[in-house]
C-alpha cells in the first residue's frame, strides 16, 4: 500500500507502469507539472480527479491505470491532454483461470489483538452490533398490514422519526392562510432533521424494523427461493433478536420455504419466529391484534439482552462504494481495503460485492481465489444477453467526476478488498461463514448491494462515496466515508469519516485504515451512531437476480 510515494503537489501516478496520471486539483492549459522528475506541459484543461496522458496515444492504444488496462484511445491523445469520453472508451484485459500463487504480507495487528467491542451475544455464537426486532411480509400483499403495524408500534413506543418536515409544511400552510406569500418565498428550513434521543420503553432494544418489498409472488419459483433466502439471512443476522412474519398464504414465497432457508443458515436456530397467515385468520383485525400482542412479548424478551465484550473476530464488515469519483480508488477505497486486511488477520470477516464493478480487476481476484471466475463470467453473459454490458456501468455522475470507463471505475472499486487471500466466493443470497475476505455476487446498485451484504451477515457496512449518497440499512449501521474533504464538509449531515487528508499526504492509507477501525469499534459497541442511523435511512431492496449494474 505505497501509492502515495509518487504523490506530487497537484498530480498523482498510482502505479509505476501507468501511462496516465490523475489531476489532484484543476490544471489549466499551459500549466507545467513535474512527476517523477519529468516535466509535463498540460495541453488542455484537466478538471480535478480527471486523468491526463503521460505519453502520446494513437487510436487503439491501451490506457493503463492502477497497473491494469482500463481503456483504449479512440482518437489521438497528446501527452499532457485530458482523457474524456470523446477520446477514450472502455477496455479491459482478458482473464483466465488462476495461473500464479500470490504471497501476502499480512499487516501487524498487535495493537488490536486484545481489543474488544461491546455486542449482543446470540445463542448461535454470532455477536450483534445492534439489537432489533424485525417485522417482514413474505409477499407484497401484506405491505399495507406491515405499515399499519409500523404506525402503531412506532408512535406508541416513541421510536417514530421526528416530524420535522411535517412542521415545515405546517409553517407554510400557516403563512399562506395569513396571506403572507412573500414570506413563503424566503422561508428557511432548519438544517437539523435528524432523530433526537428520546426516552425509550425498551432501553436495550435499538428498535423495530418494518421491511416492505414488491416480491413474493407473480415471479418465478427461483425468485421466491431467492427472496426467502435473503429474508432468512436477515432473520439469522446477529443484529436481530427475533422476527414477526406476515403471510397471505397462497403466494410462492411460502413459510415452509422460509424455514428451509433458515435451516441452511442454522439448523438449530431457536430465535423467535412469529408467523401470521392472513388466509388462516377470520378477520384481518384479529390477525393484526394477535401479531401486536405476540410481538410486544417478543420485545420484552429481546430487551433482556445486554451488551458484553466480544473479540474483533466477531465483526463482519461489508465493503461498498457508491456515488464514486476520481478519488475513490486513491483515498477511501484503499483505506477500507487496508482495514479489510486487518480484519482478516484478526479472524473476522469482510464482504466485497458489486461484481459489475470488478470488471478489469478479475485476474488479481482470480489469482487470490479461482472460484470467482465462473460467477463473474455468468453475470457478464447475462448482461450481454439483454444488450447491455459492464461497460455501461459508470453513471453520469461517475463520468463527470473522472471515472470515464467501467474498468477505470472497477480498478479503483476493487481496492476495497485489500490484498488478503479470498476465503470464499458466494452466490447471492448466501451467508458468509468463512473468516477473511468473502466475495459476494451482487449488482453495483447501492441499495441492492448493501441489502445483500447485510443479508450475508455484515454487522457493519463501510460505504465510500465521492459524490455523496444517503444510503443506509434497516438493521446494520452503514458508515459513510467521503473520498474528499470538500464533500465531507459540504454534506456533513450524511458523512461520518473524511478520508480526504490522504490526498494532501498528511495521512497515509495505513493510518487512515487504522483510524477507521477504531471508529468501527466505537460504532459496533453502540457508543457512536452513524449519520444514516440518525436520519434514519433504512433502505431495503431485494435483488431479483435480473441484470442490474
Amino acid at each position: 500500500m505505497n501509492e502515495l510515494k509518487v504523490l506530487q503537489r497537484n498530480v498523482l501516478k498510482i502505479s509505476p507502469v501507468d501511462n496516465v496520471a490523475v489531476g489532484l486539483m484543476r490544471l489549466e492549459k499551459g500549466d507545467q507539472v513535474v512527476l517523477d522528475g519529468q516535466s509535463y506541459n498540460i495541453q488542455s484543461r484537466v478538471p480535478a480527479k480527471h486523468k491526463f496522458a503521460l505519453r502520446d496515444f494513437n487510436p487503439g492504444d491501451g490506457i493503463v491505470m492502477y497497473g491494469v488496462l482500463v481503456g483504449q484511445a479512440t482518437a489521438a491523445i497528446r501527452k499532457g491532454e485530458v482523457l474524456s469520453v470523446l477520446n477514450t472508451k472502455h477496455q479491459s484485459a482478458e482473464f483466465h483461470e488462476k495461473s500464479v500463487s500470490q504471497t501476502w504480507n499480512a499487516p501487524d495487528v498487535s495493537r488490536w489483538k486484545a481489543r474488544t467491542f461491546l455486542g449482543y451475544h446470540r445463542a448461535d455464537c454470532q455477536v450483534g452490533t445492534r439489537n432489533y426486532w424485525l417485522v417482514i411480509p413474505l409477499v407484497f400483499c401484506e405491505n399495507r398490514n406491515i405499515r399499519a403495524l409500523q404506525e402503531a408500534f412506532e408512535k406508541e413506543l416513541g421510536i417514530s422519526p421526528p416530524e420535522t418536515y411535517r412542521r415545515h409544511v405546517a409553517d407554510l400552510v400557516k403563512l399562506y392562510r395569513e396571506g403572507k406569500t412573500d414570506q413563503i418565498k424566503s422561508y428557511a428550513f432548519p438544517e437539523n432533521t435528524s432523530v433526537t434521543d428520546r426516552a425509550k420503553l425498551f432501553s436495550n432494544l435499538d428498535g423495530i424494523r418494518f421491511l416492505t418489498h414488491d416480491m413474493g409472488c407473480g415471479g418465478t419459483r427461483d425468485d421466491a427461493q431467492t427472496l426467502c433466502g435473503l429474508l432468512a439471512g436477515y432473520i439469522h443476522h446477529p443484529n436481530v433478536a427475533g422476527a414477526t412474519i406476515l403471510s397471505l398464504g397462497c403466494q410462492n414465497a411460502q413459510v415452509s420455504l422460509l424455514r428451509e432457508e433458515l435451516r441452511k443458515r442454522d439448523s438449530h436456530s431457536d430465535k423467535p419466529l412469529l408467523v401470521f397467515d392472513q388466509q388462516q385468520s377470520n378477520l384481518e383485525s384479529e390477525m393484526l391484534g394477535e401479531a401486536i400482542r405476540q410481538t410486544f412479548l417478543g420485545l420484552v424478551e429481546a430487551n433482556r439482552l445486554t451488551r458484553a465484550p466480544a473479540p474483533l473476530s466477531c465483526l463482519t464488515v461489508g465493503l461498498k462504494c457508491g456515488g464514486s469519483d476520481g478519488f475513490s480508488g486513491i483515498t477511501a477505497n484503499p483505506a477500507i481495503g487496508y482495514l479489510s486486511d486487518l480484519i482478516a488477520v484478526l479472524g473476522g470477516k469482510s464482504i466485497l460485492s458489486e461484481f459489475p464493478e470488478l470488471c478489469g480487476a478479475e485476474q488479481s481476484l482470480i489469482d487470490r481465489c479461482d472460484k470467482f471466475i465462473s460467477l463473474m463470467r455468468t453475470y457478464a453473459a447475462r448482461a450481454e444477453a439483454v444488450g447491455s454490458g459492464f461497460d455501461m456501468n459508470p453513471s453520469p455522475g461517475n463520468i463527470k467526476d473522472g471515472l470515464i470507463t467501467d474498468a477505470m471505475k472497477s480498478a479503483g472499486a476493487a481496492r476495497k478488498g485489500g490484498t488478503s487471500p479470498v476465503s470464499d466466493v458466494l452466490d447471492y443470497p448466501a451467508y458468509a461463514t468463512a473468516p477473511g475476505l468473502n466475495l459476494l455476487c451482487t449488482p453495483g446498485n447501492d441499495v441492492e448491494a448493501v441489502t445483500a451484504q447485510v443479508g450475508a451477515g455484515a454487522n457493519v457496512v463501510l460505504f465510500t462515496t465521492g459524490l455523496g449518497t444517503p444510503t443506509g440499512n434497516p438493521i446494520a449501521p452503514v458508515v459513510k466515508l467521503a473520498t474528499n474533504s470538500e464533500l465531507a464538509n459540504r454534506m456533513h449531515d450524511i458523512i461520518d469519516i473524511d478520508t480526504g487528508p490522504i490526498i494532501s499526504g498528511s495521512v497515509s492509507i495505513e493510518q487512515m485504515g487504522e483510524s477507521i477501525l477504531d471508529q468501527v469499534i466505537s460504532i459496533a459497541s453502540g457508543e457512536t451512531r452513524t449519520k444514516a442511523e440518525l436520519k434514519p435511512q433504512e433502505d431495503f431492496i431485494p435483488w431479483k437476480r435480473g441484470v442490474s449494474l
